[in-house]
């Protein structure tokens, strides 16, 4: 079985660490294999924890996509739980002054809008400003690490859900972007990373031994993950993406279009590794909520050879070609792109594979640029 960061800490306490007051950044999917939590694990071990910080979601992982989230107290320790995702993204130095040394666990889904990368670089930033140590647990990427996809962010259009100049896929764990993050931006951490033990570049989340907990409330397994790096770009425009029903980011519809039309359609363009069959739903959260849609279910059949941005753009261009003038983008779509060449490409008729093609190179340089920050084989 593949070891976390988590787990080595458990299983081979650092004496020198437990006089350390610690402060946990973490959420309900940060977990032994055998489900205990982190703090409970973290504490029955013996390390001091003195305060707690939770991301968007809040520490317990409940809370809204966008919510912003309240300080509070743990009912179960009597610790503070201090809001990464309200007033504040940036640990403050009152924060800090709790606690002297900063542990981070959480687990990733590998795309670069996914703001628990986010949380991780104003934490680093905060640190190297206080002169305090940061502990990242590290866990794996579940959608492996070695499968990189979509455009880069481009300058202008960093945003919390795009903090720093990655591709959307971009195949590292947390703990590699950490170190990625503390170097290239220079945010000055005392950085140490508690490595995974047994985790190959190759391996997908089911293949670890680990057991999957929900990562957010529309996180709810690890096909949901496969598919969300591309899905979630159709959070730029006003259709469903099944958000309030038990297949967020795995269908997507509205009210206006032909589910049995665009299963054709997306099936006929013979994309790798998945299949779309028409379906109805009525979410009960974000767009269209309360509202019967008609779409697609997106079943993936290899998910080695699916790449789920390129779907992504595809599904794009078609339902908004079926929308007509029932289409609308959100000024959210840019800061999920990274930039607004995507936008413009769909609206000038550009193919996918043109699109593709263009990113090629700024790919390439990030391969070459994360290389030396890569921590497993």
């Amino acid at each position: 079985m593949v070891q976390t960061g988590l787990a080595q800490w458990i299983y081979a306490p650092n004496p020198a660490l437990l006089t350390l007051r610690l402060g946990l950044v973490s959420h309900p999917a940060a977990v032994l294999p055998d489900l205990t939590g982190a703090v409970d694990a973290l504490r029955k071990a013996g390390y001091r924890l003195t305060a707690l910080f939770g991301p968007e979601h809040g520490f317990g992982g409940a809370a809204a996509d966008g919510a912003q989230v309240g300080d509070a107290t743990d009912p179960r320790t009597g610790l503070p739980v201090f809001s990464l995702y309200g007033q504040h993204y940036e640990p403050t130095a009152e924060m800090l002054a709790r606690v002297d040394a900063l542990v981070f666990d959480m687990q990733d889904v590998g795309a670069r809008f996914y703001t628990y990368l986010s949380t991780l670089f104003y934490l680093l930033k905060a640190a190297g400003k206080a002169g305090k140590a940061v502990y990242v647990l590290d866990r794996p990427n579940p959608i492996t690490g070695n499968i990189i996809e979509g455009g880069v962010l481009e300058p202008g259009f960093e945003s919390f859900v795009g903090i720093v100049d990655l591709p959307i896929r971009h195949g590292m764990t947390l703990g590699e972007l950490a170190q990625f993050m503390n170097e290239e931006y220079a945010l000055g951490a005392e950085l140490r990373v508690v490595n995974i033990g047994g985790w190959s570049r190759k391996m997908w989340f089911d293949q670890t031994g680990l057991p999957w907990v929900p990562t957010s409330p529309a996180m709810p397994r690890l096909e949901t993950a496969i598919l969300y790096p591309g899905m979630c770009l159709l959070e730029g425009c006003n259709l469903s993406l099944g958000r309030g029903t038990s297949l967020p980011f795995e269908i997507c519809g509205a009210p206006w279009l032909d589910g049995f039309a665009l299963a054709d359609e997306m099936n006929a363009i013979n994309l790798a590794g998945v299949r779309f069959r028409p379906t109805s739903f009525t979410p009960a959260a974000s767009n269209q909520a309360g509202q019967e849609c008609f779409g697609v279910q997106v079943h993936v059949l290899d998910r080695a050879a699916l790449r789920p941005v390129a779907m992504a753009l595809h599904l794009l261009a078609v339902t908004r070609r079926l929308s007509g003038s029932d289409w609308a983008w959100h000024p959210h779509f840019e800061r999920l792109a990274g930039s607004r060449g995507v936008r413009t490409a769909l609206e000038t008729g550009k193919s996918v594979d043109e699109l593709i093609a263009h990113w090629a190179d700024s790919i390439s340089g990030f391969v070459h640029q994360r290389e030396k920050y890569l921590l497993y084989a």
